[in-house]
């Protein structure tokens, strides 16, 4: 298929706007959500008994965001009778306000666990037709050996979410829990079944309900009139795009009925794929999913160890994971982003306090709020002491870390999601090389999206192997171009860059060569391996920084006063060492910025540096950044 066949088609996907968002944004801006920028979050198991003995724990340790476990919908017996675990909603909700506290209660999305799989009423024995299934009619029906989280005995099903009786009766239960003043509601991992082992490649789900609603939206049979996996085939997109919508759309839903009877409660998934492949196996999109909800919870693991924590994380693995959290922050626009990781789980050489330590310092900086949680589950800690010592410095800072930042660059690098979906590989390596070089080399960038394109002023867009665009993007590219942007194109170039003007292509695509080199070689891989690509993007921008390529500057506005979020991971050795190598760093910026620079030392105080001033610029130097810092200007 043609890339300007591709570039023509209908994506189910863009339509969701017609299902609420817009009526969703209207009530985001009338009740106050600012807290949900300012949260230090920790999970706890909820009774009927321990609310008040929650919060005091949270208070004590600067918890500011409980998040309390009282599965309703996804345990079967509460799904038929919810009246206890809403009392004890009730209870944690009053609990968390006389103190001040915010909290929000875990539900599942469309798994749904009965305790005794042996009884005679469980879930698939009650409502076989209810669960997702393959192709070839397995049901998603499981045991404990699938998953951790499962208890022996335990029947664990995914339902589809096209069954219509399972459906109504999850919204009503979503909309009691709304009604008990709880502040949000946590969707855990709303999914096609394609994550448990033997499911991976099914393109799930076939159940009679899901085919026959695949069938009226586009007239094709699921079973038939589709190649499963074969990204060029007509059939396949559409089913790409129906279960992604179908998922934004039932996410949609819960936040429509939650606000309903709460128009004060906010709606949060949690969802594990970021910018990767595995977000369209199954079918839950952020970049689609922010517009409907409040914030995402992102369960994002970068890393090559096989614990996936902080502790085995790499200096490359620390850059792919920043790469990841500024581009949710673009998704997101002025919603958060929370990130659900983990910080260590038994590396016998590593300090749990010095992989928390690393950990919440690259998310602040990278403009995400915490979570601290023991190994790999959601609750607990892995050193309470160290939680209280960060997140009462967080507190402490929270007019810079809860406010809104606007990103600040010349440089502007396009994330086409639609891309993404067919063509991943291919995408994913141009722009993560792309992004990899500009924080290795300290340019300022922006990641642009069809949602933000109309607000970027700078002066280059790259455009990193984007080979699908529809005719509103096109437009949008065009308009920025009109304006005397300039377009830098790497790797496939699609047809109608032809028409613009002075658009540069670079079809051997450095950005990708560079990623495969650092993958490789991260310490030996400098920017002379892209220096087409930095010559192509011009020596643009008013923000100068000279230091470590293993050190990261995301330069941002808050509230119109620039300031520089600085991240160290220079001399990490994953499972040894997480405590970074000391880095001086030199910043030049506009004399305009003042003479003064206020550096905050992550964890420490603030100091004073006077600038030098050159010309029209003042230059600094910050003679040791740890772990890192933050700089403002006066």
């Amino acid at each position: 298929m043609t890339q300007q066949r591709k570039s023509n088609r209908a994506r189910c996907c863009t339509f969701v706007a017609c299902i609420g968002i817009a009526a969703a944004a209207a009530a985001a801006q009338q009740h106050d959500r600012d807290w949900l920028k300012r949260v230090r979050i920790a999970a706890y198991p909820l009774s009927s008994t321990n609310a008040e003995e929650i919060v005091r724990q949270a208070k004590a340790s600067h918890v500011y965001g409980i998040e309390v476990d009282n599965d309703i919908p996804g345990r079967y017996e509460s799904y038929l009778h919810p009246e206890a675990k809403l009392d004890a909603i009730r209870k944690i909700a009053t609990a968390a306000h006389a103190q001040g506290e915010k909290a929000f209660v875990y539900v599942a999305g469309f798994e749904c666990i009965t305790a005794d799989g042996s009884a005679s009423h469980t879930v698939f024995k009650d409502h076989p037709e209810w669960l997702q299934r393959k192709i070839t009619g397995e049901p998603a029906i499981f045991d404990n050996k699938a998953a951790f989280w499962i208890a022996k005995g335990e029947e664990d099903v995914w339902v589809s979410p096209y069954a219509d009786d399972w459906r109504r009766g999850y919204m009503q239960r979503i909309e009691q829990i709304a009604a008990t003043g709880i502040d949000g509601i946590y969707v855990d991992i709303p999914y096609w079944m394609t994550h448990f082992t033997g499911w991976e490649d099914t393109w799930a789900s076939f159940d009679d309900a899901t085919v026959a609603a695949f069938k009226k939206q586009t007239g094709l049979d699921a079973r038939k009139d589709i190649k499963l996996g074969d990204f060029d085939d007509p059939g396949f997109q559409k089913w790409i795009d129906f279960r992604i919508d179908t998922i934004t759309r039932f996410m949609a839903e819960i936040r429509q009925r939650a606000i309903r009877v709460n128009p004060d409660i906010s709606v949060i998934p949690e969802i594990y794929p970021g910018i990767e492949q595995e977000s369209v196996r199954v079918g839950a999109d952020v970049f689609q999913l922010y517009p409907v909800v409040d914030a995402i919870a992102h369960e994002y693991e970068f890393g090559e160890g096989d614990d996936h924590t902080a502790a085995s994380r790499s200096p490359f693995d620390w850059m792919m994971y920043q790469i990841g959290m500024r581009s949710f922050r673009a998704f997101a626009g002025d919603k958060p982003t929370w990130i659900l990781n983990y910080s260590w789980d038994g590396a016998p050489h590593v300090k749990p306090a010095e992989a928390m330590q690393t950990l919440f310092m690259s998310e602040i900086m990278a403009g995400a709020n915490v979570w601290d949680a023991s190994t790999h589950v959601m609750s607990g800690s892995n050193d309470m002491a160290e939680r209280k010592t960060v997140y009462a410095w967080i507190e402490k800072h929270e007019d810079i870390f809860g406010n809104t930042r606007t990103p600040m660059g010349e440089i502007g690098v396009y994330f086409s999601d639609r891309t993404r979906n067919d063509y991943p590989k291919e995408f994913l390596e141009s722009y993560r090389g792309t992004l990899l070089l500009l924080l290795q080399t300290h340019r300022q960038f922006q990641v642009v999206t069809e949602r933000n394109i109309r607000d970027f002023h700078g002066s280059v867009l790259v455009m990193p192997d984007v080979r699908i665009l529809s005719a509103d993007e096109l437009a949008n590219i065009q308009q920025f171009v009109s304006a005397a942007g300039r377009l830098v194109i790497t790797g496939a170039a699609n047809a109608s860059f032809d028409k613009m003007r002075g658009a540069q292509v670079l079809p051997d695509d450095p950005a990708r060569q560079y990623l495969e080199s650092a993958e490789k070689d991260f310490n030996g891989t400098g920017p002379e391996k892209a220096h087409e690509l930095l010559e192509a993007l011009g020596d643009v921008g008013s923000i100068k920084v000279d230091a470590s390529p293993n050190l990261v500057v995301h330069a941002a506005l808050i509230s119109g006063s620039p300031y520089l979020f600085i991240a160290n991971f220079a001399g990490i050795k994953p499972g040894e060492q997480l405590a970074p190598e000391p880095e001086v760093v030199r910043v030049t910026v506009p004399a305009s910025y003042g003479s003064t620079m206020h550096l905050l030392a992550y964890l420490g105080s603030e100091t004073l540096l006077r600038g030098q001033r050159k010309g029209d610029t003042m230059q600094f130097t910050i003679p040791r950044v740890d772990r890192g810092a933050v700089a403002s200007f006066q």
